[in-house]
């Protein structure tokens, strides 16, 4: 069975984006909600996903990652707003 790859958008509570990957999605957002997942959210739940995008192959999905994160908020949340037209 083939490894599936995510990339996240979550939107936390004080408004703020995060953008992670993963490779567990489930598990990854559980984390997440107790404060186990990344520094930036602890503290910072409940959140909502706003946008996940699934890779075949982990280079891929941590390239796109890179690239979500490098964008400026305004593009972030065109991005949300594209994949939810789709």
């Amino acid at each position: 069975m083939d490894e599936q790859h995510y990339v996240y958008i979550l939107r936390c509570r004080d408004q703020s984006l995060y953008t992670g990957y993963t490779n567990n999605l489930e598990h990854r957002l559980q984390m997440h909600e107790t404060g186990k997942g990344a520094k930036y959210t602890r503290g910072r739940g409940p959140f909502e996903v706003l946008y996940v995008k699934k890779f075949i192959n982990k280079s891929e999905a941590m390239q796109e990652e890179y690239r979500i994160k490098q964008l400026p908020r305004f593009e972030k949340l065109k991005l949300i707003e594209f994949q939810e037209q789709e």
